[in-house]
Formats: C-alpha cells, sequence, structure tokens
C-alpha cells in the first residue's frame, strides 16, 4: 500500500487482530474448563494449517533484493540465547535466591550473548537485525515506544486473569469474557485510528493514547477482593481498550513508513519482535517484584494469625504459588484457619497487584513521553521513492 493508503489498511488489519485477540481469551477459558489447559495448546496446530496454506495459495511472494536469502543462524542463536537466559534467571530468582548459581549463570549467559549478538549483528551481510535501520529516530523511538507499551500490557493481560479466577472466584470463562471490551473497542475504532497519521501525524495519537492507556491501567489498580465487575474492572477495560485503539494502528503506520520500502518486511518483524520482547521482560521483572511483595505481605499478615508448627511451615512452602495456592488439601490446616489464611492470601495478592497495576501505568507514561518526542514522519522520516 502506498503512504496514503497504509494506514487504513493497517487500522483494518489492527481490526481483524482484535476479533481474534475476543474470541481467543473466551474460547481458551471454555477448553480450560471442559477439556484440558492442554487443549488450549492443541486448538492452535489446525489454525496454524489454515495459515500456511492460505499464505500459499493467496499471499504474493516478496524479496529484499540486498539480502542473500542466508539465514542468520549466529544471530538468531545468539538472540534466542540472551532472551532465555535472562528470562530464566528472572523466574528463578524469586524461589532460589539472588546467589543461586543457575539463576547467576543464567542472566551471566543471558547479559553477553545479546551484547555478542548485537556485535555479530553489527557486522553481518544480511543480518536478522539490521541496526542500519535504527540510524532513523522515527524508527528508534517507535520501537522504544512499542517496548514499554506492550511490557505494561503484557502485565495486565497476564495478571489480571490471575486475579479474577484466583482472588475473585470467576470460572476460566468468565475471566476471558471480562477482557472482551478491548479487543471490540479496537476492532471498531482501528480503521479510525489507522487515518490518524495521515491526518495529524504521528505525535498526536502517539502521546494521547498511551496516556489513555496508562488512566486504565491505573483504574485497574482500585478494585480490591470482592469488587463488582460493573463499576471497577469494566471501566479499567474499557479505557485500557481506547488507549490501546487510539495508538495500535497510527504506531505500526509510524514504524512501516519511517524504514525505506525494500526493508518494511524487516521493520515490521522488528516491531512485532520488540512488543513480544517487551512483554516477556517485563513479565519475568514484574514477576519479581509480585513475589516479593506477596511474600512480604504475607509474612506480616501469618504473624497475627495462630497457626500450628506444621501449618505454618505447609504455607511457607505454597507461598510461590501465592494466590493460587491450594490451601483445602494443606496438611495441618483446620477448617476453621483456612478462612483467616485465604483472606491473608487475597489481600496480599491484591497489594502486590496493585503495585504491578501502578507500575504498568508508569510504563505506558514513558511510552506517551516517547511518543510526544516522535518528529512527525514528513520531518524526519526517510520517505520512500513513489513510482510515477
Amino acid at each position: 500500500f502506498d503512504d496514503k493508503e497504509r494506514g487504513a489498511a493497517i487500522g483494518t488489519w489492527s481490526g481483524f487482530s482484535a476479533i481474534t485477540t475476543a474470541i481467543g481469551p473466551v474460547l481458551g477459558g471454555w477448553l480450560v474448563e471442559s477439556v484440558s489447559w492442554r487443549a488450549v495448546f492443541f486448538i492452535n496446530v489446525p489454525l496454524a494449517l489454515l495459515v500456511l496454506v492460505v499464505s500459499a495459495k493467496h499471499i504474493d511472494e516478496s524479496r529484499d533484493p540486498s539480502r542473500s536469502g542466508r539465514v542468520d543462524w549466529t544471530g538468531a542463536i545468539l538472540g534466542i540465547l540472551g532472551l532465555s537466559g535472562l528470562v530464566l534467571g528472572l523466574l528463578e530468582w524469586p524461589p532460589l535466591g539472588t546467589t543461586h548459581p543457575l539463576v547467576v549463570a543464567a542472566l551471566i549467559v543471558g547479559v553477553v550473548s545479546l551484547a555478542l549478538m548485537l556485535f555479530v549483528e553489527s557486522r553481518a551481510k544480511s543480518p536478522m537485525l539490521s541496526l542500519a535501520l535504527f540510524k532513523s529516530r522515527t524508527f528508534s523511538l517507535a520501537n522504544g515506544l512499542t517496548l514499554v507499551l506492550y511490557a505494561a500490557l503484557s502485565v495486565m493481560m497476564f495478571l489480571l486473569p490471575l486475579n479474577l479466577i484466583q482472588v475473585q472466584g470467576y470460572s476460566a470463562t468468565a475471566a476471558g469474557a471480562s477482557i472482551l471490551p478491548f479487543p471490540i473497542i479496537m476492532f471498531v475504532l482501528s480503521r479510525w485510528s489507522g487515518g490518524l497519521v495521515a491526518r495529524v501525524g504521528s505525535r498526536l495519537p502517539l502521546t494521547i493514547g498511551p496516556a489513555v492507556a496508562a488512566g486504565g491501567l491505573l483504574l485497574l489498580a482500585r478494585p480490591g477482593v470482592g469488587a463488582s465487575f460493573w463499576t471497577s474492572f469494566f471501566p479499567a477495560v474499557v479505557v485500557l481498550g481506547i488507549g490501546m485503539a487510539i495508538t495500535v494502528a497510527p504506531l505500526t503506520t509510524t514504524v512501516m513508513s519511517s524504514a525505506d520500502q525494500s526493508h518494511s518486511g524487516a521493520a515490521s518483524g522488528i516491531n512485532n519482535a520488540v512488543s513480544r520482547i517487551g512483554g516477556l521482560l517485563a513479565i519475568a521483572v514484574v514477576g519479581v517484584m509480585l513475589s516479593s511483595v506477596f511474600g512480604s505481605r504475607m509474612g506480616d499478615r501469618l504473624k497475627a494469625i495462630p497457626l500450628s508448627a506444621e501449618a505454618r511451615a505447609n504455607v511457607a512452602r505454597e507461598l510461590p504459588k501465592m494466590a493460587g495456592m491450594k490451601l483445602d488439601s494443606l496438611p495441618g490446616m483446620t477448617a476453621a484457619e483456612r478462612p483467616a489464611v485465604k483472606a491473608a492470601v487475597d489481600d496480599s495478592f491484591i497489594a502486590a497487584f496493585r503495585l504491578a497495576m501502578i507500575v504498568a501505568a508508569a510504563l505506558a507514561l514513558l511510552a506517551a513521553i516517547t511518543g510526544f518526542a516522535i518528529i512527525d514522519g514528513s520531518k524526519s522520516a526517510p520517505r520512500r521513492k513513489q513510482k510515477s
């Protein structure tokens, strides 16, 4: 698509992505309840096969003539090792401790591998990650915005279902359905927002959208245990959906327009990867913080609850599960003691969840600041040469 049509096309793409985002959590929740959690993964197999068939029959081939066609295996392996090392180290940090050999080794492997990847990519003839694209200020800022905004969104999407199911008592299907306002708003507004860049430029939607999303994340920090969905969670999800609808299509349009047409595939791929990396690292980092806050709060609450030594020790062993701990089957705990411990678990998780939402809102505000720093494409981004 040329510059005039690209925004609307990306808006349409965002809208159809939103449809599947709406179906996925509800269908996934139903499968978990009715079949098995394994079914959530098996259902991807026929969907992936369908994509392969459609791609082979209906998508035109395109190729960057400046690239050799060789796969950058060295860069790919270093990228895998780097991200895997960082995430493994962060995930094992809370249960094993900072000085555990596995944690230390994983983090070192992660950092060193990513540093080596950047070194290799800067010298490769056909790099997986073309560092030359980041010479564009617009491209770099747009990807920075993507990193922090999708980090914030991923934290919410990961933790909200845990809150709804484990603390608020929702079924898996109901928890999936509770997020429906978000993709519905995305679907309705995406084509409109896709044309914003052509009408008002990049800066305005990429500043306002993340700021509105930050407001929705802050609203999610309000509800306590037993909060009403319609007065607590629903308004927050609606505000978040509006913010993301304003942002997503203009953000993708800005990324695509900031690179030369021959590199648009790499630009799109990098931006998608950045969004996934942001979510991956944010969940791991916030997981460390969540575990720490939950453990500290539970320690204070348990001091006020009279428990046997056996029950107290068993609760301590279950702490890494946070709100997912199974108190009904915990040895040494009487039926009279369970409600008090359950209340302590719920209160501690809500305290940790609130802090996580505040952190997510801060990340979204950082995305808004980054969006404000973007100079509209006509002023900074390299324009594509149009064929006459």
